[in-house]
Parts: C-alpha cells; sequence; structure tokens
C-alpha cells in the first residue's frame, strides 16, 4: 500500500510542530532538533517539515511504498511515460535509509518514490536531485540535503 509524502521547509520548527500537532490531532511518530516527521493513517500520508536552511515552503512530495516490488512498479511506470528520472539506492536522508527514483513534475516540483529500508540516528547528506521539467529534460543535477 502507497503512502502520500509531503516535505515542507520550515523556518520555525516548534510552531510548526505545534501546528500540525493540533491539524492532525498527533504527535509526531519521529522528532529530532530539526526534523519532525507524522506517519499518519487518516490521511494516509508521511508528512515531514524540517529547519535546516532551505527556503520555506513546500520542498517536495513522494510517494511511499512497503516493498521494493511496488518501488519498482512506480519506476517502471514513470520510465514507461518516458518523464525524467534518476535513481537513489541506498539514501540516507531523514533518519532514514532508502531507496529512491526521483522526477520532476511539468512545474518543476521534485517528487520522490521511496523504500525505506531503516532507521538512521542522523539526518543523513543526501540530496534531493533536482532536474529540469520532462519536456526539455536531458539530464540531472544535484541540490542542498532535504526532506
Amino acid at each position: 500500500m502507497k503512502r502520500l509524502h509531503i516535505h515542507i521547509a520550515v523556518d520555525d520548527l516548534e510552531a510548526n510542530i505545534r501546528f500540525y500537532n493540533a491539524l492532525f490531532q498527533a504527535e509526531p511518530t519521529v522528532l529530532q532538533s530539526d526534523y519532525a516527521k507524522w506517519l499518519l493513517d487518516d490521511p494516509r500520508v508521511n508528512f515531514a517539515i524540517s529547519q535546516r536552511g532551505r527556503k520555506p515552503g513546500l520542498d517536495h512530495l513522494g510517494i511511499q511504498v512497503e516493498s521494493a516490488p511496488e518501488l519498482e512498479a512506480v519506476q517502471s511506470g514513470l520510465t514507461a511515460a518516458a518523464v525524467p528520472l534518476a535513481e537513489q539506492k541506498q539514501a540516507a536522508c531523514c533518519y532514514a535509509k532508502s531507496d529512491k527514483y526521483w522526477t520532476v513534475d511539468p512545474q518543476g516540483i521534485a517528487w520522490e518514490a521511496f523504500h525505506s529500508l531503516e532507521q538512521i540516528p542522523m539526518f543523513g547528506a543526501d540530496d534531493v536531485i533536482q532536474m529540469p521539467p520532462a519536456a526539455t529534460c536531458c539530464g540531472s543535477t544535484q541540490n542542498d540535503p532535504s526532506q
């Protein structure tokens, strides 16, 4: 089963934690000094915020899957649609190690499809892979750490 992932960069982590605790009527499932994540079942979403020096606002969206075969199915669909796609295996980010595929929608919003393999004790240093929109894509570049 898939779960929608939303990651927002914030400038005041504590104020945002209070806001999202009230909105979701739940405490974060992961709480660090620079990051908070709510794994909700209603709505089924992996909602994360971080205070890591990025411009506040939407950082990226994603689809979290529960198995390697589900991740490969998402990757196959994106490949068949001929959208730009970049692979990250064993990515260390957001206090987790994950296998990922990155793409970008026509508006330039980064999307990741990922399967988390294990929790790790650090935020990590893997980058969001930024690519030009599908209509003009010819490669990928890497940006600052996020998620």
